[in-house]
């Protein structure tokens, strides 16, 4: 393996640095999809100022963002910008800057069915064939505070995927519909898997139940407490959960982990103050191999059953899983 260009974890502000670094020298193509994208700091004031300058270059430079991540008290309507919330007028600036430059912006979820359903939760980045997946970063100086991190690859076909599959997701999310779930090959040990939008229907989900199933051991790590049917399998398992306490969340994810806690009646084993937004988990099977499932995706069943996209890989590459239990040991636990 070429250890320059295997794949490597990068916690949250080395993405950040890194990937304006990868977008400065961009050729052809930029792809981001995320819940949030805003300049409020030097990290990400610094990544939106190189996709600028990748669009006057007349690279491709195509951001998806979110609608429900802006339906904030104030509420969010993208066509009426009086009175929104700071976070919804700097992205709505990024989109004029984008827009101005020559890239393409677009927002995902006004044809979203209910609040909830048709969220697009999914995160990565493409820089002409370097992807960054895995993670759950979005661009915003709250998110490179969190504890988390992102994947990054030099693959041509994981890259290829990824601009693909952001493609088909703009396509759908315009008819107002889904997609059918599906997985591609990375490597020979490692999946991509993607949730489309099917209500009651997580692909991601399923395969973290059917794995935990076969485990012997889990350790999970995750934003939220699990719950759901793969909630009640770790209660019955050896497993060992780090999610953040409920005291030390805010607003609605407060409300949301503090339910969950207590209907899941789950405890966590994180104690740290830095909130934890990254997402993963590793079985440890019988015979001592290890698969993990590691991406946007909280483990929640609750994100399944209103339809929400997520992007997850699926791994038993030793590389790519000892780098998270690093991760862990590092900043988890």
């Amino acid at each position: 393996m070429n250890m320059l260009h295997s794949p490597k974890l990068l916690p949250a502000t080395d993405y950040a640095r890194d990937a304006a670094k990868k977008i400065a020298k961009a050729r052809y193509r930029v792809a981001m999809i995320a819940t949030t994208f805003r300049g409020d700091d030097e990290l990400s004031s610094a990544i939106m100022d190189e996709l600028v300058r990748a669009a006057e270059r007349g690279v491709e430079v195509s951001i998806y963002a979110d609608v429900f991540t802006y339906l904030e008290p104030k509420e969010f309507i993208i066509r009426s910008p009086k009175r929104q919330p700071a976070r919804a007028i700097q992205a709505m600036k990024l989109e004029r800057r984008i827009k101005k430059a020559g890239g393409n912006f677009h927002w995902l979820g006004r044809k979203a069915n209910a609040l909830f359903a048709g969220r697009t939760h999914s995160k990565w980045t493409v820089v002409d064939d370097i992807a960054y997946v895995g993670g759950g970063i979005n661009i915003d100086s709250e998110s490179f505070s969190n504890t988390d991190y992102m994947f990054r690859f030099y693959n041509q076909a994981l890259a290829d995927t990824l601009v693909q599959e952001q493609q088909h997701i703009y396509r759908a999310d315009r008819g107002g519909g889904a997609m059918r779930n599906h997985s591609a090959p990375v490597s020979e040990n490692t999946t991509i898997l993607f949730d489309n939008g099917l209500p009651a229907n997580s692909y991601i989900y399923k395969r973290a139940y059917l794995l935990a199933q076969a485990a012997q051991h889990i350790t999970l790590v995750s934003q939220y407490c699990p719950t759901g049917a793969l909630n009640r399998l770790l209660k019955r398992k050896d497993a060992v959960l780090y999610f953040n306490h409920w005291s030390k969340a805010s607003s609605l994810n407060k409300l949301l982990i503090r339910i969950g806690m207590l209907t899941a009646q789950q405890q966590t084993r994180y104690c740290r103050d830095q909130y934890l937004h990254a997402k993963f988990i590793i079985a440890t099977m019988p015979d001592g191999s290890k698969t993990a499932i590691a991406g946007s995706h909280n483990f929640m069943y609750g994100s399944g059953l209103v339809g929400t996209r997520e992007v997850a890989l699926e791994t038993s590459d030793p590389h790519l899983i000892r780098q998270l239990e690093d991760f862990r040991h590092r900043y988890v636990e």
